[in-house]
This record gives C-alpha cells, sequence and structure tokens, in this order.
C-alpha cells in the first residue's frame, strides 16, 4: 500500500467569511462571534477574509463583533473586504483588519450613532388610549413610546450618544492609525464611495473579492487556497427556506432589526 504524506502547507487555508445584511436580528453577532473563535483556533486557517455588505446595526452587536475580529485580528491575518455597503457598525468591525479593500462603488463610513423610536402618545391620545405605568424611580422607563420624553431624559441619552460616538472614534482612530480630530473630521454621519475613503484614509485599496485573498495569501504565507464559511443556519432560518412561511420569517426579522435595539451603529436611508 502505497500512503501520500501531506505537508502541513497543504492543508492550511484562507478562510473566507461572509457577512451580509443589518447586524442583528440577520448578521446574528453571537453566532459570528462564534465562527471568529474557531477560526482563531483552527491551526490549518492561516489567514481570514471578511467578505462584507452590511449597513451596520445594533450598537452593542456591532461592539461585540468588533472585538472578536480584533481577537482574531491579534492572532492571524485579516483582510476585510467591501463588496457592497460598509458602513457604521460594519465598518466598525472592519476596523482591525491589517487591511481593508473595497470596489470602487462600495458605500463606505456612515461613522456615528444614531436613536430612533416611534413616539404614540398623541395618536393614543386621539383614541383616548391610556397607558398606566408604575416604576421605581423617574428614569425607569426613559425612552418610553407612550409619553413625550423630559429635558432631563434628552441630556441623559446624549450623553450615551457621546459616549458610543467616542467609544467608535477610538476604534476607528486606532485600526486606521489617525489622529482623532481626523477621524472626527470625517465622522459627520455621512458615506464615501470606496474610491473616496481611498483618498481620505478609510481603505487601503481599491479591488475585489480576488484581491483581498491574494492579500491575506501574502500575509498568512499560505498558499491561495480559499474556503467560504458563514454560521450554520437556526431551526427558524432553515424552516423558513423550505415552506411558503419564510415571507413571514422575513417580516419578523425585519421587524427585531427595526425595534430590538434602540441605540445602533447603522446607515439610515
Amino acid at each position: 500500500m502505497l500512503l501520500l504524506e501531506l505537508k502541513p502547507k497543504q492543508l492550511q487555508q484562507i478562510a473566507v467569511v461572509e457577512m451580509d445584511g443589518p447586524i442583528g436580528a440577520r448578521l446574528k453577532p453571537a453566532e459570528y462571534a462564534k465562527l471568529l473563535r474557531s477560526l482563531e483556533d483552527n491551526a490549518r486557517i492561516r489567514a481570514v477574509v471578511l467578505d462584507i455588505d452590511s449597513p451596520g446595526g445594533s450598537a452593542t452587536g456591532s461592539n461585540y463583533l468588533y472585538l472578536a475580529v480584533q481577537s482574531l485580528a491579534k492572532r492571524k491575518p485579516v483582510v476585510a473586504f467591501i463588496r457592497g455597503v460598509g458602513a457604521s457598525g460594519a465598518y466598525m468591525l472592519a476596523c482591525p483588519a491589517s487591511r481593508i479593500v473595497a470596489i470602487p462603488s462600495a458605500i463606505i463610513g456612515s461613522i456615528g450613532v444614531i436613536s430612533m423610536r416611534p413616539l404614540l402618545y398623541e395618536a393614543m391620545d386621539r383614541f383616548g388610549v391610556q397607558m398606566q405605568t408604575t416604576k421605581s424611580d423617574r428614569l425607569k422607563d426613559m425612552g418610553s413610546m407612550f409619553r413625550e420624553p423630559t429635558d432631563e431624559e434628552h441630556e441623559k441619552e446624549q450623553a450615551l450618544i457621546d459616549d458610543l460616538y467616542d467609544q467608535f472614534l477610538d476604534i476607528v482612530a486606532e485600526g486606521r492609525n489617525m489622529p482623532k480630530d481626523q477621524v472626527k473630521a470625517l465622522a459627520t454621519g455621512e458615506v464615501f464611495t470606496g474610491k473616496k475613503s481611498l483618498e481620505v484614509g478609510l481603505v487601503d485599496e481599491i479591488g475585489n473579492v480576488e484581491r483581498a485573498i491574494d492579500i491575506a495569501a501574502e500575509l498568512g504565507n499560505v498558499a491561495r487556497r480559499p474556503v467560504w464559511l458563514r454560521p450554520k443556519k437556526g431551526l427558524r432560518e432553515a424552516l423558513g427556506s423550505l415552506v411558503a412561511g419564510s415571507f413571514v420569517n422575513e417580516i419578523a426579522a425585519q421587524v427585531e432589526e427595526r425595534f430590538a435595539s434602540r441605540y445602533d451603529y447603522q446607515h439610515r436611508r
């Protein structure tokens, strides 16, 4: 019998992680963080490409993913590729990457924080509907959609937004090796094309996913052998893809994305 011995380098690969959709109900932070941790510990994976097309989303979810990418990037080369939208929280999670590559027409930036919620109290008044609230202290129902916010609540919420915004600035400044004041000048919430992002320093190179894989191979000193990955589907997603109820499932996901988190690193259109 002839046994062929495979050298370790022949088994080594580049992981391409597909990251699509809003961060939260669709691009689930816990599932992707688990996948990134598994890549961190996998000796066969020598480098990772993040294939990003996302407007961002939940502030906490975006930050959780950022920390997972940051941890991975300390162990292995990470290249972020923005093939569509890499805005707000999605741009945040790209910041720890060794290199950021984008197509020329990619939509990038929207560095900032937004908080939105519907206010229903005037409509309730018209219909004669009242909401009874029992609370432990004056700020326990801060952010309620059933009454007008107080001046104190406005100030508290703005302070929270400012804190999250400042954290975002620090992340971009560290990741892009930019002075914080320079980042702040770009962090107006506006978006840039991939081409313009290269000019202002938000990305390193214009190219396609093949170029991102080439860079990962160079940085990881590994043969160009990519494998595409994404978290396994949960039960709801698996059933939704098999039955007509998938449309209802999609509507439910959209509702979750809108109301699950009040504070977002998300580009709104």
